[in-house]
């Protein structure tokens, strides 16, 4: 007679194996407790199989009567391979994809020359040069030959053939339409009019290409590029169809160029070395008005935003518009790569590193859905944030001279400006940790100020924790402990019974002690409570009215206190 049990499995997490939960006699029970497995969100998928003992051979046969959840292990299917060839015809070449292609293998060359994938594509004398040079274009082939001939199943050599009768085909139409003399001159016909005449042209893309390439060649750097693209963009035409081919040949090279950090560099005439900097002008050549709107109102924003000039200043006034958007899109790309990226924004300056960051976070949202999407900024942001809670960064951030109270109050700031849940409750870790160091005990209770003044600076350091983003369940425990310093401190000066037995006024003594109660003038916690009893004590006494009813601001704040209370 055969045997019959029944065996969970579940899997913790995505792409993990599957691990035995139970194994019972009872059906139902094994079906119950997967589901409470999956709605307790302790695995994220469960298997119950059927297990039957065979007398006859001693083995389990196994059915699986019931799954749910990522069964698979959430692995994203293998994508089929696409066996075709990537360029087939010489037009091909053209799009955007291959440009980029382009520029990855021709890198070193194409910097050389301060040229773009474009102009290659678009000048015969570079087309000459690259030929000349013997190996470059060689060597490029055998880069992209490899990779593509074990993706397709083809041999080294015939892929390499391949592009390079297509790269012949090319370099052949490039040759022939000039010793046509079929190019536009720009310079000498003129952008708009060479536009609105080849406006009808099955190859007017390509045709204005090459005038625009053959344009900017002059161009010492890339800013002259640059500067040269946008005097052929205040020339475009005004015709409709002639005014979106013409834009359309000006954006491409002004796409690569922007795109690459040697052409954005020389735009902004800043440093690789300073990542900030050049990340808060890549933002504010962007933003449009609503960085700059930010930029008038926000004096933090306003010191952490370079000053654009020149060209630059003339590119943000075209890309506050509506063309170029390929061109924002290099722009927002560059910044992602960065932000998401492990560089310091500033290497020598933990301090302003975090407000160069905040200014960034402050201005990309400002300008959200024209630079970046909403979702974007913030992943990116809580990425970059984790960069700023590891050790290093923190020892970088604190120094080794400061008190403990100024520590503190670094963290309150590291922690207003990270985002992400994970890396705000890091924050409060750090926080919690010199909180409750002695040491910031005995620099709190022996320090030179007065004791009104250390508990002014406790109740201080509570406020800003409040006002920090962290979650009600980090931030109170640290108040806490900020108010058992401050007993610490009036215990050690016994500043309430000094202060109730003062020979000051009545209405006097009252206010502090009510400043004292409301957490004003001093931490929440002991202090405040103690102050809070004192003050409605003195208040009680019958010898008190007469001088309370001559001083109704000190009646108003008993009032307060009175209605906290209750």
């Amino acid at each position: 007679m055969s045997q019959v049990h029944y065996e969970l499995f579940v899997r913790r997490k995505v792409g993990a194996q599957w691990t035995l939960e139970i194994a019972t006699e009872n059906r139902a029970q094994a079906l119950q407790t997967a589901e409470d497995v999956l709605e307790q969100g302790r695995a994220v998928a469960v298997r119950v199989s059927k297990e039957t003992l065979d007398a006859g051979t001693g083995e389990y046969k196994s059915i699986a009567i019931f799954t749910k959840g990522m069964v698979d292990g959430g692995k994203p299917k293998k994508e089929v391979e696409d066996r075709d060839p990537l360029c087939v015809q010489p037009a091909d070449l053209y799009t955007a994809h291959a440009r980029d292609r382009i520029g990855r293998l021709l890198e070193g060359w194409l910097v050389r020359h301060k040229a773009t994938p474009f102009e290659l594509l678009h000048r015969p004398d570079l087309v000459e040069k690259l030929e000349a040079s013997g190996t470059d274009l060689q060597h490029a082939l055998q880069k992209i030959a490899i990779p593509e001939a074990e993706a397709r199943g083809q041999t080294v050599h015939e892929v390499i053939r391949h592009f390079q009768g297509l790269v012949e085909r090319a370099i052949g139409n490039l040759s022939k339409a000039f010793k046509k003399g079929t190019l536009p001159d720009l310079d000498k016909e003129g952008f708009a009019k060479a536009a609105e005449r080849l406006v009808a042209d099955p190859d007017r893309a390509f045709l204005l290409g090459a005038g625009v390439a053959a344009s900017i060649a002059p161009g010492k750097n890339w800013s002259e590029k640059i500067a040269r693209l946008l005097d052929l963009a205040d020339a475009a035409p005004s015709e409709p169809r002639a005014r979106a081919a013409a834009m359309a040949a000006i954006e491409q090279p002004l796409a690569e160029i922007i795109g690459s950090r040697a052409g954005m560099a020389d735009l902004l005439d800043t440093t690789g070395e300073d990542l900030g900097v050049t990340l808060a002008a890549m933002t504010r050549l962007t933003g449009g008005s609503a960085v700059e709107a930010l930029i008038r109102i926000e004096a933090s924003v306003r010191n952490c935003m370079p000053e654009l000039s020149g060209t630059a200043r003339r590119l943000s006034q075209w890309l506050s518009g509506e063309d170029f958007p390929s061109v924002r899109k290099a722009i927002a790309e560059r910044v992602l790569t960065e932000l998401n990226g492990v560089r310091r924004l500033k290497p020598s300056d933990a301090e302003a590193e975090i407000e160069f960051l905040r200014a960034l976070a402050m201005s990309l949202t400002a300008a959200a859905g024209r630079i970046l999407q909403a979702e974007d900024i913030q992943a990116a942001f809580t990425t970059r944030s984790k960069t700023l809670l590891n050790g290093d960064f923190i020892d970088s951030l604190l120094g080794r001279d400061r008190s403990a109270h100024d520590e503190i109050k670094i963290l309150i700031r590291l922690a207003e400006n990270v985002m992400g849940a994970v890396n705000k409750r890091n924050a409060a870790r750090w926080l919690n940790a010199n909180i409750s160091a002695m040491r910031f005990e005995k620099e709190t209770r022996q320090g030179p100020e007065s004791p009104v003044a250390k508990l002014n600076n406790l109740a201080s350091l509570q406020r800003s924790l409040t006002r920090s983003g962290l979650v009600r369940e980090d931030f109170e425990p640290l108040c806490a402990k900020l108010g058992d310093v401050g007993a610490l401190v009036e215990a050690d000066t016994r500043l309430l019974t000094m202060l109730v037995r003062a020979p000051a006024p009545l209405p006097h003594r009252l206010q502090l002690l009510a400043k004292l109660a409301m957490g004003e003038a001093g931490p929440t916690g002991p202090v405040a409570e103690k102050a809070r009893v004192e003050a409605l004590k003195l208040a009680r006494d019958p010898s008190a009215r007469e001088e309370l009813a001559g001083s109704p601001q000190t009646m108003d704040l008993l009032k307060t206190l009175v209605s906290q209370a209750a």
